[in-house]
């Protein structure tokens, strides 16, 4: 994983409530363990339209996705953040999500933001970019208006070190060494 910088991008808009992870990737896709390649795959039974949005030119290299509400419902799949990732989004904004979806998200470095029906909606009616400070919790709407969003403390701090949660646990190492070290075995367990 790398370091979750912020940054700023305009955004997809998938304004489509309800869209569950077998529509982010069919399961019929799911036979790898690899994420390599999955981006071919998103939103793959909509994009044979060619008119659906990330089929466009304009969406090429845009990092932020504005869902509907409820993204991410449906069956749990880590291909789903996966998927988005590969595309090359590094977050998704909606006024709510399925928590399976989230927490595979938070693991995967795509930064999952839960806004207001009211931020949503202005999102929604405006084109311009929107910046994203994970360190402060804030994203700031193209209007300025500067909005604060929660995320877990364990899961930020994974995000901006670039770490999995067994990359955290080996940055422990030192620190796991030394509690060992004063802590003995005790002598029956030995035995």
């Amino acid at each position: 994983m790398i370091p979750f910088t912020n940054f700023e991008s305009r955004m997809i808009k998938l304004p489509i409530n309800n869209v569950d992870t077998d529509q982010i990737i069919p399961a019929r896709f799911l036979k790898t363990t690899s994420k390599l390649g999955l981006d071919k795959q998103l939103f793959n039974d909509w994009r044979q339209d060619p008119d659906f949005v990330l089929n466009r030119p304009e969406s090429q290299g845009l990092q932020i996705l504005l869902a509907g509400d409820n993204f991410g419902c449906g069956s749990s799949r880590e291909h789903a953040p996966w998927a988005l990732t590969q595309w090359g989004f590094r977050a998704v904004i909606s006024t709510s999500f399925a928590d399976i979806f989230k927490q595979n998200s938070l693991k995967n470095s795509l930064l999952p933001i839960v806004v207001p029906a009211d931020v949503h909606a202005e999102l929604f009616a405006s084109d311009g970019p929107v910046k994203i400070d994970l360190p402060n919790q804030t994203l700031t709407t193209p209007s300025g208006r500067e909005v604060h969003f929660e995320v877990d403390q364990f899961s930020k701090h994974c995000l901006v070190k670039g770490v999995d949660e067994l990359g955290y646990i080996l940055d422990q190492e030192a620190n796991i060494a030394a509690y060992e070290a004063s802590h003995p075995a005790p002598i029956n367990a030995l035995v």
